[in-house]
């Protein structure tokens, strides 16, 4: 259960704190769409005296990157075919995937979708004469599971009204799993290997941060899906709007750092989203495009993107950018193309389109269009409508301006990083692509035994969004519980005991007390560092030689040689991060997740020498595409004894043909 933070302010640390010890045989950690999904498929398969805990950061109805709510489902096969969903998603990364993960996604997506809807969710319908149905009035013609077609947006979306997505989605995770067996507002900030057997995952160590207290997890299997990364670039708003951003700006990157401090390969870490949104408020845009036909158009009134000179660039990137649907790097590139040129801003035309449907609409038909687009807006990102509210933006009247934001990393959207995991245990899977224990394949697995992870967390395999995430939660549950009872005699012994543990994760609070009266302010002290100013010290680096907004996403050797020089004095700097209550306690273990996650996404790019995901990131000195080099994973790993890291090259191997 959650538990409320009792103070007006935050509550002040203790320098001792109480430690909690608990022993379970499969630990959950998130709670966002993936562990929901863990959470309610699991019981299903276990025994009825497993022990089984989910433990999350925040508070399960509003926890993830659906907290806020979201206006469409990106991912439902329906009718269309699995094969052309890998398709789809390989082409718009370029062509580097994992289509054994995406393959196993899209066959198993739509029942969670189904279940979406029995548990209330409202998705929008056709009625007999092709006409939406929105919110409860799309049951007048029966479920999805059914047959009942949805409105789609495009050929994978559906239109729904989600502003309690989230809510109902954790509410029959909590159900399924029983309240018992969640803890809410308890953050893991560390992996637990064995001692006994060094590539095994054992334990977990995390703080509440709503009380003094640090909690120790023994465990057999442990799936982590803590979201992506986000404030690891400086982000466009700034002033009265810091702290905006697109993706949940509590995603520290925490899922790729725990796993890889554990001992996990990474892969693809030098991809990252770099999304083209409304202007300030960062509201999406893909109901504009799909479902309301509005185009871009710079500042001299072109539709830029339907240009010769735009067909010519892309030509460039064949087979990807000459292929039906232009990657989304490619959009970015396009757009980046023209605002270099001094032909920006550029700005979405709202009117025009909303003009064009109203064409082939009676005057109430029009005003409930125009109610949906800004109900686009209030599902999932209402501070664009603040922000239109502000401006005095009719969307009728008034275009908005379309800008690319701050680079996010992330493996569930139109992204690909994330963690090397196993394939399911069919033929059709290549031999490297698949591993586990004793003779057995693990489906979702990471390279360190009994470590899991869905959503974000699994990398080479975006486009899942929502209802795939959830999917691949209950594709993580059932494999746990297979580890489990193949494993039934394992006796977890982490390489730290628990006080061990309790006093790595507390240092920051003990630095605080041995130093806090050494200057009369709290945060100008030179015995320590606040993790507010290390998060500004991150992002002005990361922002100017990493390819941030600062230099149009552009970097090269020299400047990411720089870039890395800096990680390591903050790394130091970090060994004196102090805290004075939890929830700055709390920003200090994410501000160290944030740089060893951004860390590794920098040595992805070093390695990388080519530029494979123009509009994402350019690699100036090598500003190409070299599939002949590079037509490769990029995996990673990293030694926390050693403090060393591993770069390679790890084979693609085709499945769906072209």
């Amino acid at each position: 259960m959650a538990l409320p933070n009792k103070a007006h302010g935050e509550l002040k640390c203790v320098e001792t704190p109480e430690v909690k010890e608990h022993d379970v045989d499969i630990l959950i950690v998130g709670g966002g769409m993936a562990a929901c999904g863990t959470a309610f498929e699991i019981k299903k398969w276990a025994d009825d005296d497993m022990k089984i805990l989910l433990v999350d950061k925040a508070a399960m109805e509003r926890s993830g990157a659906v907290a806020q709510g979201l206006s469409a489902i990106n991912t439902y096969i329906g009718d269309n075919t699995v094969d052309d969903y890998v398709r789809m998603v390989r082409n718009d990364l370029m062509g580097i995937v994992r289509e054994d993960l995406i393959f196993n996604l899209g066959r198993h997506v739509d029942d969670s979708v189904h279940l979406f809807e029995e548990w209330g969710l409202p998705i929008w319908k056709k009625d007999d004469n092709n006409k939406n149905l929105n919110g409860k009035q799309g049951l007048k013609v029966g479920l999805l599971k059914d047959g009942a077609k949805p409105v789609r947006t495009g050929k994978w979306q559906i239109m729904i009204n989600g502003e309690s997505y989230k809510r109902i989605v954790a509410e029959a995770a909590k159900k399924a799993l029983g309240e018992d067996n969640i803890m809410e507002r308890i953050f893991i900030v560390e992996l637990l290997n064995d001692k006994n057997e060094e590539n095994r995952i054992s334990g977990a160590v995390g703080i509440s941060t709503r009380e003094n207290v640090v909690h120790y997890f023994r465990t057999n299997a442990m799936m982590v899906a803590c979201g992506g990364a986000v404030n690891i670039y400086q982000p466009r708003s700034v002033g009265e709007g810091k702290g905006r951003a697109w993706y949940p700006v509590w995603n520290a990157g925490s899922t790729y750092t725990m796993a890889l401090r554990a001992g996990a390969e990474l892969s693809m870490m030098e991809n990252r989203f770099t999304p083209a949104r409304f202007k300030d408020g960062y509201g999406p845009v893909g109901a504009w495009f799909l479902l309301f036909k509005a185009h871009l158009e710079n500042s001299l009134g072109e539709n830029y993107a339907a240009s010769q000179a735009a067909k010519d660039e892309l030509a460039n990137f064949a087979p990807y950018g000459t292929a039906p649907i232009t990657p989304t790097c490619l959009r970015n590139h396009l757009m980046l193309f023209e605002m270099k040129a001094g032909r920006g801003p550029i700005t979405m035309t709202t009117p025009e389109a909303l003009a064009k449907l109203g064409e082939t609409m009676d005057k109430k038909e029009l005003k409930h269009l125009e109610a949906e687009a800004w109900e686009d807006f209030l599902d999932m990102t209402c501070g664009q409508a603040n922000l239109w509210c502000a401006t005095n933006t009719e969307p009728e009247k008034k275009e908005s301006e379309i800008m690319p934001t701050e680079p996010y990393l992330l493996g569930s959207h139109s992204g690909c990083c994330g963690i090397w995991v196993s394939g399911p245990d069919e033929d059709w899977v290549p031999g490297d692509y698949k591993w586990g224990d004793g003779g057995k394949v693990y489906s979702q697995m990471t390279t360190v035994k009994g470590l899991f992870t869905a959503a974000d967390g699994i990398g080479c395999s975006g486009h899942k969004f929502s209802s795939g995430s959830h999917a691949e939660g209950r594709i993580a549950a059932k494999q746990m519980v297979r580890w489990v009872k193949n494993h039934a005699d394992f006796k977890p012994e982490p390489n730290m005991t628990a006080q061990e543990a309790a006093d790595m994760v507390w240092k920051p609070v003990k630095t605080w007390f041995a130093n806090k009266d050494y200057s009369t302010m709290a945060d100008v002290n030179p015995k320590y560092c606040k993790p507010a100013g290390m998060t500004m010290r991150l992002m002005k680096a990361t922002n100017e030689y990493g390819g941030g907004v600062a230099t149009y996403y552009q970097t090269n050797q020299k400047a990411l040689e720089h870039l890395m020089e800096l990680f390591q004095m903050m790394r130091e700097d970090c060994e004196l991060l102090a805290a004075g209550d939890l929830h700055e306690l709390m920003r200090c273990w994410e501000i160290f997740h944030r740089i060893y996650t951004v860390e590794a996404h920098t040595r992805h790019i070093m390695f990388r020498k080519e530029s494979r995901f123009p509009g994402f990131y350019y690699r100036t000195d090598f500003n190409f595409q070299d599939d002949e080099n590079w037509f490769c994973f990029v995996n990673s790993s990293y030694d926390k004894n050693t403090n060393e890291w591993s770069m390679k090259k790890v084979p693609y191997h085709r499945i769906i043909p072209m």
